[in-house]
């Protein structure tokens, strides 16, 4: 939970609110692969808007559109350092560093669970913006973490399958206590 939201309860209520929006483990949902978007128009960018909307107001680092639902290939976050949201549609890794870093990870998805993850230590990728026009960013570290992350809600793919055996038994264990 941030800080933020503990000492104002508007922002909590802000925050929770976002986070009903926001399909659960358990929901198939979040296994099935997102499809490309072919069209570029209003109902595209009303749909980015909404994802960035959602992910600042349950205070995630990044949130892909299976997440709310929509089997597109969209995802949105924010670097660090940076203050504007960043939108990849029909993102596609075409590079992978073999570095490779292992951190602790959470998901708008998965509740109040964290476990860690070995992830590329620097990415690049193509994708399109909200108008179609390519995109390709170079990312490392926390960045580059973060969009990996969201691809692979986009491919079907949660932070459970790719932690160890024994973190995701403990996570299970954790989120039916939870229940």
């Amino acid at each position: 939970m941030s800080s933020r939201a503990l000492a104002d309860p508007e922002l909590e209520q802000r925050r929770l609110a976002a986070l009903r929006q926001v399909r659960q483990l358990g929901d198939p949902v979040l296994r099935i692969p997102a499809t490309d978007v072919t069209e570029f128009d209003d109902a595209l960018r009303e749909e980015i808007a909404r994802m960035e909307i959602i992910m600042d107001e349950a205070h995630g680092a990044g949130l892909a559109a299976p997440q709310l639902g929509a089997m597109r290939r969209i995802l949105v976050y924010r670097a660090p350092d940076e203050e504007h949201i960043r939108v990849l549609v029909n993102p596609r890794i075409i590079w992978a560093s073999d570095e490779i870093d292992v951190d602790v990870e959470g998901c708008l998805s998965i509740g109040e669970i964290s476990v860690e993850v070995p992830r590329a230590l620097a990415i690049h990728v193509d994708a399109q913006d909200g108008d179609g026009e390519t995109v390709r960013r170079e990312a490392e570290g926390f960045e580059a973490r973060v969009i990996q992350h969201e691809i692979d809600h986009l491919d079907g793919i949660l932070i459970l399958d790719r932690t160890t055996k024994e973190q995701r038994r403990q996570a299970l264990r954790e989120l039916r206590s939870q229940a």
